[in-house]
């Protein structure tokens, strides 16, 4: 996995993107934000919030693959998370085919 946090450009190919923990996969095209081409695929395998990373949802990992990333709130994805391929989806485009796991969020504990 790559991380690469440059301005989104390249390849105007879409990407495929699996979801492992889902057994499903759609197809993302390359500079397109990666939770709104899902919602256009209308599939339902990655959580929706408030679509701007401020809600922590759309947790996912990513297992494989190279993708451009906006910054994320250290509320909702730490340094230890970001090196284990943890990010929002709504964050994130492609650089590359992708194998993600969606169902990453954990809610806050009360207490």
């Amino acid at each position: 996995m790559q991380i690469m946090t440059t301005e989104f450009c390249g390849p105007f190919q879409p990407f495929r993107i699996q979801v492992t923990n889902r057994d499903q996969e759609f197809l993302c095209p390359a500079g397109s934000n990666l939770l709104k081409a899902m919602e256009r695929k209308n599939s339902g395998c990655i959580s929706v919030g408030c679509r701007g990373g401020g809600c922590g949802l759309c947790k996912i990992r990513v297992v494989q693959g190279e993708f451009h990333s906006k910054r994320m709130s250290k509320a909702h994805i730490s340094d230890d998370d970001l090196e284990q391929g943890v990010v929002l989806a709504c964050r994130i485009s492609p650089a590359s085919d992708l194998v993600i796991e969606s169902d990453q969020y954990q809610p806050p504990v009360a207490g």
